[in-house]
């Protein structure tokens, strides 16, 4: 209940405040967690040495560490204003490139699923594949508290993104597909335990197998889709090739070789913006 009122009360205040002054209210509010969050900083610090090496500086990690909490905050206050979102924000502060590999893949009549990940700002990334011309639709994690799944899933409606819950995807996930339809699917952390194990700057991780399932099932293109936060607090929005699953090999097959070139790609986005990289969590286990 505490956690839904704080959401409340952040989502009031970024709504009546100048979108600039909620920035850096939220940035100071980023420093406190930053201090006083002791382990989700060390889990935070301890991802950020994989990914820069472990040749890093402490204090380049504590820095880095602090910025990853700020731009997480300032992720947050966009969340909170998706009421704000519109064709004309898009306009101002979205610049998207490759578009024209969406529309080629759509025209295959197969579907599309875009891969993203906790990375830069992908529940903005959701509503603006919508605004541009494309309803979407994103499998999103189920909160335990009532009050704030429901407080979530208005933001992301607002937002022009349609909810599809883990656990009860599936058979929606295949029907959006088969009906030629855009299905987002976030491609760095597995929650079912029951993924597909890869090498990620240099150390076995667990990576959901779900996108490279489906587009194996149902011939589903992939394009990987990563927003990410520019200095200026602008957004750039990327559609890559796309690329897809080898329908000549078994799925036992293809699908790990799919899964492995999605790895890929979020390890290269990872690599370029890591503080923009979410996860408070080990990502990678103790007993590899």
């Amino acid at each position: 209940m505490i956690l839904y009122i704080l959401y409340r009360i952040g989502y009031f205040l970024v709504n009546l405040l100048p979108l600039k002054f909620s920035y850096r209210l939220a940035c100071a509010a980023a420093d406190i967690c930053c201090l006083f969050c002791a382990k989700d900083r060390r889990n935070v610090i301890d991802n950020l040495k994989t990914i820069s090496g472990p040749g890093t500086p402490p204090g380049d990690l504590r820095r880095m560490a602090r910025e990853l909490y700020r731009n997480f905050a300032k992720y947050l206050v966009d969340f909170f204003r998706s009421e704000k979102v519109d064709e004309e924000y898009v306009k101002r502060f979205v610049k998207v490139e490759g578009a024209r590999h969406l529309d080629s893949v759509l025209a295959e009549g197969k579907g599309a699923i875009l891969l993203s990940a906790h990375i830069g700002n992908w529940e903005l990334g959701g509503s603006v594949v919508s605004l541009i011309g494309y309803p979407a639709s994103a499998v999103v994690l189920s909160h335990k508290n009532k009050k704030i799944k429901e407080f979530f899933n208005k933001r992301r409606l607002t937002g022009k993104l349609m909810p599809i819950e883990m656990g009860t995807s599936l058979k929606a996930c295949y029907k959006l597909l088969a009906s030629n339809r855009v299905l987002a699917l976030l491609g760095d952390r597995d929650f079912t335990k029951n993924g597909l194990r890869f090498d990620f700057f240099g150390r076995k991780t667990l990576f959901p197998k779900g996108p490279a399932v489906f587009s194996y099932r149902l011939g589903a293109p992939i394009i990987p889709t990563l927003i990410v936060r520019q200095p200026d607090d602008t957004f750039l929005m990327t559609f890559e090739e796309p690329i897809r699953a080898d329908s000549a090999k078994k799925e036992d097959e293809a699908v790990p070789e799919l899964g492995r070139k999605c790895a890929s790609i979020i390890e290269s986005y990872v690599k370029k913006y890591p503080t923009q990289w979410y996860v408070f969590k080990d990502m990678w286990s103790k007993d590899e």
